[in-house]
């Protein structure tokens, strides 16, 4: 019996300057990137921007990317998604909020958007929400795993 509640997942690629976003439907079978949000990260607007998201979906996650170097480590930017992590489970307390390793995933959705026929400034204008698909997408396939630090990524 899974402990990750019912619900839509929001996943979210934290950026300085730009912030991906994807969804799953309730039942987690379909995921799509929403629109890119543009503006400072970890802000006072990003959580109004997140509490928009939530307000027409049935969430239940809140799904993190977490910017970790490739051994795993955290980062300079890793502490400050940290932090507003904090941030977020004070904003919605009914949510679960789950950091997932995000190593690699803008990497994985350049290369799908460009073999799905993007190019140049498509590409860079898609790639932070698709990373967040890509962040999701791998979290449902590897059977939703609970786990308030990371998972490691294979």
């Amino acid at each position: 019996m899974s402990s990750v509640p019912p619900g839509s997942v929001l996943a979210i690629d934290p950026g300085s300057k730009h912030t991906g976003f994807a969804i799953s439907d309730p039942l987690r079978l379909i995921i799509q990137p929403l629109e890119t949000w543009h503006g400072p990260g970890e802000s006072d607007a990003l959580l109004s921007a997140i509490d928009t998201l939530a307000e027409d979906r049935q969430l239940g996650v809140i799904l993190m990317g977490l910017p970790l170097h490739a051994d795993g480590a955290d980062s300079e930017r890793s502490r400050v998604i940290r932090a507003f992590v904090l941030k977020l489970q004070d904003r919605f307390p009914r949510l679960l909020v789950i950091l997932r390793d995000e190593h690699l995933s803008t990497k994985e959705a350049e290369v799908r958007l460009y073999d799905a026929g993007y190019r140049g400034q498509e590409i860079r204008d898609r790639s932070d929400s698709w990373a967040a698909m890509v962040i999701l997408e791998e979290w449902v396939r590897l059977g939703e795993p609970l786990n308030p630090e990371p998972e490691a990524r294979g």
